[in-house]
């Protein structure tokens, strides 16, 4: 099974979209809607300190009828930030995704923030790794070795 470090290496978009935690809501759901994401890092002075996402602004700014002109990112955000190691496995990944029910798991070095695997990169690697075995077995079973 590869891991985290492999699956970074291999994302077309390796991206990360970040706020600040002094952020307006408004501002930060702008930008989610740019960028076609469904979360975004909070960082303060350049350190991971939250994630906030579409269901982070749902939950604690509509259901409450809050302002999300007047609301800051701090207000909404998660701050118990569940991170994941390049060393760690996609397995790995998937079954604490699954276990804990997110859909981000920023990748953190040593203190520092290097990417963010999205359940939608999993999937991906997932159905391409099944792809490839079904395409071994098929040239196994017609007699085509490699």
């Amino acid at each position: 099974m590869k891991t985290v470090a492999e699956m970074l290496r291999a994302k077309a978009q390796a991206a990360v979209h970040s706020v600040g935690p002094d952020t307006l809501v408004l501002d930060a759901v702008k930008l989610l809607a740019e960028k076609g994401i469904g979360a975004l890092l909070v960082l303060k002075q350049g350190r991971l300190v939250g994630i906030v996402s579409e269901r982070d602004y749902v939950r604690k700014i509509e259901l409450l009828q809050r302002s999300a002109f007047g609301s800051k990112i701090s207000e909404i955000m998660t701050s118990e930030v569940v991170t994941v190691g390049p060393r760690d496995s996609l397995q790995f990944c998937m079954q604490l995704m699954t276990d804990r029910h997110l859909r981000h798991l920023p990748v953190v070095a040593e203190g520092e923030l290097i990417g963010l695997l999205s359940i939608g990169d999993l999937v991906k690697h997932t159905i391409a790794e099944q792809a490839g075995l079904i395409q071994q077995l098929e040239q196994y079973i017609r007699g085509e070795h490699p």
